[in-house]
This record gives structure tokens, C-alpha cells and sequence, in this order.
């Protein structure tokens, strides 16, 4: 059985489709499931942002056949961890949680870590020297999990 994890930011063009990307580069695809969503609805259907998708690919990543969505309670079901980027993603993921079960999927990204800031900054209002250091965040988080999936068969 597939494990399943979903990376979510505020509108699913920045930071949580680099994360799906950079997972799923990490895993083996056809033991973890690996997507992305948004909290906010302002991007629906859109590709990720075109620096999100320059800096994955100067690491030898795709991200661009990607399109945002936005979180839905019914993700819950669908997914076994559920990593937000910061604790405003958090704080608007968990207040969809039915019950403790679900909001035990969710934590911050960051907290895999051990790092000096828990939340992985927005880059949309800057250049790309901040996507660079949305990406060595992100990658470095991705290592854990992947070695944490690998520890647990997957």
C-alpha cells in the first residue's frame, strides 16, 4: 500500500510544488504518493510559479506539469502526513480536522529538522535568492522524510 504525503503552502505555486517535486525525486514513486495543495483558492488550476519552476530545474527537477489546487477536509482521508510550510498554512489546515486523528497528519515541514526558523518563508514578493533558500530548506526537510519512509519499508 502506497503511503501518502501532501505538502501544502498558501496558493500552491511556490513552496509546495517544490516540495512535491523534491520528495518525490527523494522516493520511490510507486510506494509514496506525493502531491500538493494550497489554503488559498487564488491559483486554482494555475502552474507553479515560473521561479519555483527555474530553480527545480536547475537542480535537475520538473515541476511543471503541476497544477495548484486548494486543501480540502476530504484530504484527510487521502493522506497519511500532511507537511505545511508555515504556521499560518497550519493553523488553516488543522481548523478543517474532524477529530485528533486528523490533526495528527499535520505538522510543520520544517519540524523534521533541526533548524533555527520552523517555517519555510514565502519567496513570491522577492527574487530568486529566495527561491534558492526556499529550495535548500525544503531539500534538507525532504532528506528526513524520505529516510523516515525508507526506515519504514517505503
Amino acid at each position: 500500500m502506497q503511503t501518502k504525503v501532501l505538502m501544502v503552502c498558501l496558493g500552491n505555486i511556490c513552496r509546495s510544488p517544490l516540495a512535491e517535486g523534491i520528495l518525490k525525486s527523494k522516493v520511490k514513486t510507486e510506494n509514496v504518493f506525493v502531491d500538493s495543495a494550497g489554503t488559498a483558492g487564488y491559483h486554482v488550476g494555475s502552474s507553479p510559479d515560473r521561479r519555483s519552476v527555474a530553480v527545480a530545474r536547475k537542480y535537475g527537477i520538473d515541476i511543471s506539469d503541476q497544477y495548484c489546487r486548494r486543501f480540502a477536509a476530504e484530504d484527510f482521508k487521502k493522506f497519511d502526513f500532511i507537511y505545511a510550510m508555515d504556521q499560518n498554512n497550519y493553523r488553516d489546515i488543522v481548523v478543517l480536522a474532524r477529530n485528533q486523528e486528523e490533526r495528527d497528519k499535520v505538522q510543520l515541514l520544517l519540524d523534521v529538522v533541526a533548524s533555527d526558523t520552523r517555517e519555510v518563508p514565502d519567496p513570491y514578493y522577492g527574487g530568486a535568492e529566495g527561491f534558492e533558500q526556499v529550495y535548500a530548506l525544503i531539500d534538507e526537510a525532504c532528506d528526513e522524510i524520505a529516510e523516515m519512509l525508507r526506515a519504514k519499508g517505503k
